[in-house]
């Protein structure tokens, strides 16, 4: 019989939730989704220097939010919990207990001057930098000696160097690691705290996780966190690692790249369902680009992984899917979207009411790449453009702009009757072999202060019929 799939999103509360991070969870999630799994948010907490969001509300609030609902976990619970890690100390140290007894371990008392020191040397000598088992060969009384003394220690693990250490993974296959190649690596902080390495060996045990999938800078870690489950004699998980996300000049993203930042993106006006989108078409390819959670859970092949060491994160194509799904988007739920960002941006806003706002969102979305570009797109509606005959000219030039001019000012009488003045003015331009851009551009330039954007039927929906007149006859 086979094992119910278990996956795990087991971020750092360091108060800031990343591109990466959110490539991880909907992976896990939508692998769990679809080979009906459970999906385990664990949070990483055993570096307390590094621990801003202490409760990691932010990671809670940022997953609601993506509707990346998870079923075990912090404010939820569940069979294995806690799902803290600086609540599971016991548990640790109940695991170091028994490697202590079966000697897989041992204490080192270096300190990190001395590490330093061992290590420079090492580089200076063109070797490899690695622990030199130096408190591996102290005697029994030597270590007595050195913990009376009080001097300070963690514990390391003994990597069986003659080994060769085998992980099964999505993306590769078979890959095996030469242990040699690896140093007696630490399992505890002088403070007597747990190290991530070992921390996870044992949650991802115990928890019974069956596939572990993260990014592909933990591949090394999984060597070692490999080495403990054949040291203990525990079934090992599969692996995924995923590849690394780059910036548009090749490099690691980091805080310094804008969209690396979850919350950036959504006070940027991203769409939580664009992000998600987004970043599944990470190194991978649809027939169709623009899917849903429920669409990308069902249409994901995950037995198509393959191993890519890099993709670029393009933000064009971001703004693209987010577009997408800003056209998707139902009328009442776009209308709560963009008012905060509208009113922030447009003081007068406040006083348009929802059903003039999504009536006027029906006509002009198509124009918004993000929410945040609402304010640009409908600043003519609350304010009249400033305009110059000389743009206009810049555009068609001085003879086809006197043309243009001359027909609008010719029908200004008639445009609250919409369509008498757009075939009085198309039967003049067709008259003066003037172009329907040349003619609806202009008209569109004087409405906006833009020659392109909404169409012009749907201006003269929008705007009242007296604020069309005086914006046309703006220029005689």
């Amino acid at each position: 019989m086979l094992k119910k799939i278990r996956v795990r999103f087991a971020p750092s509360p360091t108060g800031f939730m990343h591109i990466g991070n959110v490539r991880a969870a909907l992976l896990n999630y939508l692998f769990a989704h679809q080979k009906k799994g459970t999906f385990v948010l664990r949070i990483e907490d055993t570096d307390q220097n590094r621990n801003i969001d202490e409760s990691g509300s932010n990671i809670v609030e940022i997953l609601k939010w993506l509707s990346l609902k998870y079923d075990e976990g912090p404010m939820i619970g569940g069979d294995f919990g806690p799902y803290f890690q600086s609540e599971r100390t016991a548990k640790y140290q109940k695991q170091l207990d028994d490697m202590i007894r079966n000697q897989l371990v041992y204490r080192c008392f270096c300190s990190k001057e001395e590490l330093e020191e061992k290590r420079e040397a090492q580089i200076a000598n063109n070797m490899p930098p690695r622990y030199d088992r130096t408190c591996l060969h102290l005697s029994d009384d030597k270590i007595k000696e050195k913990i009376v003394a009080g001097i300070p220690f963690i514990w390391r693990f003994k990597v069986n160097q003659d080994s060769v250490v085998e992980i099964d993974s999505m993306e590769r296959g078979i890959i095996k690691f030469e242990m040699k190649n690896f140093s007696d690596f630490a399992l505890t902080r002088q403070d007597g705290s747990f190290t991530f390495l070992f921390s996870n060996f044992v949650d991802d045990y115990l928890m019974k996780i069956t596939h572990v999938i993260r990014g592909e800078d933990h591949l090394t870690n999984a060597a070692m966190q490999a080495s403990l489950f054949y040291a203990c004699s525990y079934p090992l998980p599969k692996f995924w690692h995923l590849p690394m996300l780059l910036n548009s000049d090749g490099k690691k993203m980091s805080k310094r790249d804008f969209g690396f930042g979850i919350q950036e993106l959504k006070e940027a006006g991203f769409l939580p369902e664009a992000i998600l989108n987004f970043v599944a078409l990470l190194g991978n390819s649809f027939k169709d680009e623009i899917q849903s959670i429920g669409e990308l859970t069902q249409n994901f092949e995950f037995e198509k992984v393959s191993s890519t060491g890099s993709i670029k994160f393009d933000l064009e194509k971001l703004h693209w899917v987010n577009h997408k799904w800003i056209e998707r988007t139902p009328a009442d739920r776009l209308v709560r979207l963009v008012k905060p960002f509208l009113h922030e941006q447009i003081e007068e806003s406040v006083t348009l009411d929802d059903k003039s706002l999504e009536f006027i969102l029906s006509k002009i979305k198509t124009d918004l790449r993000t929410l945040k570009d609402i304010g640009e797109v409908l600043n003519f509606y609350f304010n009249q453009p400033k305009v110059s005959i000389d743009e206009i000219k810049k555009q068609f030039g001085d003879d086809k702009t006197k043309f243009i001019l001359k027909i609008i000012n010719k029908h200004c009488d008639v445009c609250d009757k919409t369509e008498i003045f757009l075939q009085n003015i198309k039967a003049d331009a067709k008259d003066y072999e003037l172009s329907m851009k040349e003619i609806f551009g202009t008209v569109r330039y004087l409405l906006t202060g833009k020659f392109n954007g909404v169409s012009v039927h749907d201006l003269f929906e929008i705007l009242p019929d007296k604020e069309i007149s005086v914006r046309l006859k703006k220029i005689s």
